[in-house]
This record gives structure tokens, C-alpha cells and sequence, in this order.
């Protein structure tokens, strides 16, 4: 299982959502840019980055501040937020984004992960954030009539490579990871499964390193408000990933 911390920005600074609500936000850092450094120096093998005024809006607003992580790190960059046509994830790759996530469109326009996919395989994820199974959209702001279940039945032959899988209610919140829901994410997948939602130790990333459903195991963990907090160490987490951690 890999860690990928979390850099949510937000007018350009780093920030931190609670269960996705815009006025419940805290600002971490001015300068995401020496996170992404500080992470880096510190053992992360990814970055998770995640424009949350272009998840709104669909407009790249932080799209410069984006573009300087990936010049200033040498370790891959997942992003996600506002990616809603072909023009708008080309362009992310372009910028030496290494996978995509895609969230809201996925769930109106299957076909346009599908395309992505076939020209990008290993490069595009999709982005299914719930309460409870049912999922969201636009920065979490609207609800979608699809469930967890749904999408990922349609999800199946996509050729995505991975499903970042949120619980917005833990979102933020360090109560601790959905794991009988992530456990039932694997029991109805094959793809990868890179959780994210309730982090809030290294006994939390044990937890989620150790969960299994028919011999298959999470591939990644988001965590955020952990290390922001001082809940945890990027070097602790990286080691509680571990199988042997």
C-alpha cells in the first residue's frame, strides 16, 4: 500500500476541508509548493493533489500553483478537481501530471474516461466520493444518483487504473477510516483501491494496510489532515504502509 499526502488547495494555499463543507476550511500553509518539497525530502513516494476551486467551479484556478509542484518535485503527481472534458486532463498530463483523477464527469460521461483511458492507460483514475454509498458531485456539493455499487459495476472494463474511494463523512475529520465500506469497495472490484477519508494515526494506516477481501489488498492511502496536524510523520506513515508495518 503507497501514501499519498494530500495538498488540497484552495486560492492558492494549502487547506484543509471538513467532510468537504467550504466554510468549515482551515489554512495550513501559504506555500504548497514547499509542502510538496517537505514531503518529498521526507520519503513520499506520490503526491495527491487536489484543485478544490476548479472541483467547484470546473475552472482551473489553481492551475499555475499545480504546475510548479510538478516542476519542483521527482516524485509523481495524482491530481484531481474540475477535470470535466478531454481538453482539461490533456492538458494536466502535459503539464507532467502523472494520473488524473476523474470525478464528477466520470459519473455524467463514461465515455470520456473510457477515451482517456485507451490513450493514457496507468494515467487516469476515477474519483467516487460518497456518505454512505451514495455519491457526490462537484466538489461534493450536489448529490448524484448513482451508488458506490453502480459506478463501480460500470467501472469494470474502463481500463481505468486505480478508484480513489472517499467517505466524505470522515473526511477531514480524523475519526478513523470506513473500513467495512472499503472492505466492501474490494469485495466488488478488481481494480485498485486507493482509500482516502478518516486517517488520524499510524494504527489507522495498519489497519487499512491489513484489509483484505478475496486475497486483494488496498494500493494506496490518502492522508492529509493527519500529517498537517502532527497526528503523524510522513516517514511513520510511509513505514505503517508497509506490509510489515
Amino acid at each position: 500500500m503507497e501514501l499519498y499526502p494530500a495538498i488540497d488547495l484552495r486560492e492558492g494555499k494549502c487547506v484543509r476541508l471538513v467532510q468537504g463543507d467550504y466554510a468549515r476550511e482551515t489554512v495550513y500553509r501559504g506555500d504548497p509548493v514547499a509542502v510538496a518539497d517537505e514531503f518529498e525530502a521526507a520519503g513520499a513516494p506520490w503526491l495527491h493533489v487536489v484543485d478544490l476551486d476548479a472541483a467547484r467551479t470546473g475552472r482551473p484556478v489553481n492551475r499555475d500553483v499545480v504546475a510548479a509542484i510538478v516542476d519542483a518535485v521527482g516524485i509523481p503527481v495524482q491530481y484531481g478537481g474540475g477535470i470535466r472534458d478531454d481538453f482539461s486532463a490533456e492538458a494536466l498530463l502535459e503539464l507532467g501530471v502523472a494520473r488524473v483523477v476523474i470525478g464528477t464527469k466520470a459519473l455524467e460521461d463514461p465515455g470520456l474516461v473510457r477515451r482517456l483511458a485507451r490513450r493514457h492507460p496507468a494515467q487516469v483514475a476515477v474519483g467516487l466520493d460518497g456518505r454512505g454509498g451514495q455519491l457526490a458531485l462537484r466538489g461534493w456539493t450536489e448529490r448524484a444518483s448513482l451508488t458506490l455499487d453502480d459506478a463501480l459495476a460500470g467501472l469494470a472494463d474502463a481500463g481505468v487504473a486505480a478508484v480513489v474511494v472517499t467517505e466524505i463523512a470522515r473526511d477531514g475529520t480524523l475519526a478513523g477510516p470506513d473500513l467495512p465500506g472499503l472492505g466492501r469497495v474490494l469485495d466488488a472490484t478488481d481494480l485498485d483501491v486507493i482509500a482516502s477519508g478518516g486517517v488520524a494515526s499510524v494504527g489507522d494506516l495498519r489497519e487499512l494496510c491489513r484489509l483484505e477481501r478475496r486475497g486483494r489488498t488496498l494500493a494506496g492511502a490518502v492522508v492529509g489532515k493527519a500529517l498537517y496536524e502532527g497526528r503523524l510523520s510522513v516517514e511513520e506513515a510511509v513505514a505503517a504502509c508497509a506490509p510489515s508495518g
